[in-house]
């Protein structure tokens, strides 16, 4: 993903952003791979703000050019485009459809998804913003990201950050099962997104009886986000050696 063009992708607007903070740790420790290290990132940073241990394996083997780059048009639309549908006929498969919940399909099933893997997913928007500025969506800042709502880490300590953006929950430093509550709570504060994908995990008769156990359940909801990301963190992987399990 550090190549042009898939640095450039629409769906990876900012992570440029994400990959810059690493560079210094990769010149550091010049073995370790890339592609562990976003993985390594994106697993302490879920535990960190509370979430589950992942148990992702290392080992991975980086592409060398932009020839391993994957195709746009692989991962899923948060809302319709002007045609009124999700999707394309961009990326490995066509995922084009009318619907969110189709079209999240489409872009999941090509991957050895089901749809709990698919709602479970989905619950990573617990954490973190959109930004109009790069996805589209959202607002410019929120009462919640505009710096007049506190925001604490999972162990309560204050966090500090840069206003902007658009949230899912009200403390979007901490992984815990907010953001099913919030979908499913009509009196939730209108500042907080609800984006027709997500909506799409509670109005789909088979992936709401996954989101109703994650809004009731967190533990329920941290073991299968647990095995959703440590299967998504693998795909495509070619490993160097026998996997290695740091935790």
């Amino acid at each position: 993903i550090r190549f042009e063009p898939e640095i450039l992708h629409g769906a990876n607007a900012g992570l440029v952003n994400a990959h810059n903070l690493l560079v210094p740790i990769k010149e550091q420790f010049p073995a370790v791979s890339y592609a562990d290290l976003y993985q390594m990132a994106s697993a302490r940073a879920i535990e960190t703000a509370g979430g589950p241990n992942l148990g992702i394996r290392y080992g991975r083997v980086d592409v060398e050019s932009p020839d391993g780059c994957a195709p746009e048009g692989n991962l899923p639309d948060a809302e319709a485009g002007p045609e009124g549908k999700f999707g394309g006929p961009g990326g490995t498969a066509l995922t084009e459809d009318p619907e969110a919940r189709g079209h999240l399909r489409k872009v999941f099933y090509r991957m050895g998804f089901d749809d709990e893997g698919i709602v479970a997913l989905s619950g990573a928007h617990t954490l973190g913003r959109a930004y109009k500025d790069r996805s589209g969506l959202g607002k410019e800042k929120t009462k919640f990201t505009d710096g007049s709502t506190e925001q604490k880490f999972a162990d309560g300590e204050k966090a500090p950050f840069t206003s902007g953006g658009s949230s899912w929950t009200e403390q979007f430093f901490v992984f815990d099962n907010s953001y099913f509550q919030v979908l499913a709570d009509d009196g939730a504060d209108e500042e907080l997104l609800k984006l027709s994908s997500d909506l799409a995990v509670f109005k789909d008769e088979d992936f709401r009886p996954f989101a109703e156990k994650f809004r009731d359940d967190k533990d329920a909801f941290f073991d299968s986000y647990a095995k959703a990301h440590r299967k998504l963190s693998e795909l495509g992987v070619k490993f160097s050696t026998e996997p290695i399990q740091l935790d």
